[in-house]
């Protein structure tokens, strides 16, 4: 499969830059909002970032037969029904933020009313047993991503968030880490939705059995992802690369989406340019991989809800930055001297 990311623009982010210094406040005041507004300026095209969406990729995975979860498969399309009805956590924070949930059927086991059905299969195999997928469903996970950012780009979206349900989905995260990585499973692997510790400890021992009958090829993203990941990973893979395609930001979530965007900085290396970052999961694999990313997440709350609540929750705070960019004077309008970096 091949990607067409569009050329990212480094002088115009090196002038968004200038321009922070420009502004009457102390030198990089802004912090980490400086780097972000000034990345989402080199991007192509003009923008407002005021159409909104959040792609929730739902899907079920059969390691949850394992026992590796606290609630059975069977949650995964109650939180997609809620979503449809503007019930879910996401649907409340994304009313504030301005943007639009679109809960997308990837890959669960029953179809949802008014969740769209874009289901390459119903539920990946229990990768304890078998493969999670074949690498064809796999790669049509990844296009699906893409394409969705096709559609909603050309209807005027020009901000993106990930988003993802789907029980089970911290097991396969861990899985794909851990291989993608290099890591043991048992620092990457945390409780999930509550499991007790004993229920980690089998989590951590079914993911290490998996990866050591599987093999999955770590320089071969699609391998890794169709033994041991899930549908909503290689969806939200897709994602990001369509992100780079369009020319739009995508924001990362939590430790499940930045496992995707991981996936996808290795498939399409310029995908990166075009990922942003929005808080630090609690999960423990969270901080190895935007370390590999190379990433700062400005958001440091802990929040472990999924369902694309981080992305949504730097949406107000990417408001205000912006606020600041445009409409601050610079130092030149009130005859303060500038700050000069010592």
């Amino acid at each position: 499969m091949s990607y067409n990311p569009m050329q990212y623009d480094t002088e115009k982010y090196e002038k968004a830059l200038r321009r922070w210094d420009l502004l009457a406040k102390p030198l990089h005041g802004m912090g980490v909002f400086e780097d972000i507004v000034s990345r989402i300026e080199g991007m192509p095209g003009k923008r407002d970032l005021q159409k909104r969406c959040v792609l929730v990729f739902c899907a079920d995975n059969g390691v949850v037969e394992e026992g590796v979860t606290q609630t059975g498969s069977e949650v995964t399309a109650v939180v997609a029904e809620n979503m449809s009805k503007g019930d879910a956590t996401v649907c409340k924070m994304a009313k504030v933020a301005r943007a639009d949930v679109l809960p997308i059927d990837i890959g669960m086991q029953k179809a949802v009313p008014n969740v769209r059905d874009c289901h390459v299969m119903r539920g990946t195999g229990n990768f304890y047993k078998t493969e999670a997928m074949t690498r064809e469903q796999c790669l049509r996970a990844i296009d699906t991503g893409r394409s969705l950012v096709r559609e909603y780009a050309d209807k005027g979206y020009d901000l993106f968030a990930t988003g993802e349900m789907g029980i089970g989905n911290t097991t396969t995260t861990s899985a794909v880490a851990s291989v993608l990585l290099e890591i043991p499973a048992e620092k990457l692997t945390g409780k999930g939705a509550g499991l007790s510790d004993s229920g980690l400890i089998k989590k951590v021992r079914v993911i290490k059995e998996s990866i050591a009958r599987l093999k999955p090829n770590r320089a071969d993203v699609a391998d890794v992802l169709s033994k041991v990941g899930g549908l909503d990973i290689a969806g939200m893979c897709g994602v990001f690369i369509g992100g780079a395609e369009a020319g739009v930001p995508v924001l990362i979530d939590g430790v499940i989406s930045s496992v995707a965007a991981l996936c996808a900085a290795l498939l399409c290396p310029e995908s990166k340019n075009y990922m942003i970052a929005s808080h630090m999961s609690g999960e423990p694999a969270a901080r190895y991989v935007f370390s590999a990313l190379g990433m700062t997440a400005p958001i440091q709350a802990g929040m472990a809800l999924g369902e694309g609540t981080g992305a949504v929750a730097l949406m107000p705070l990417l408001d205000m930055a912006y606020a600041v960019f445009h409409e601050m004077l610079c130092f030149s309008d009130t005859g303060i001297e500038e700050y000069k970096p010592l």
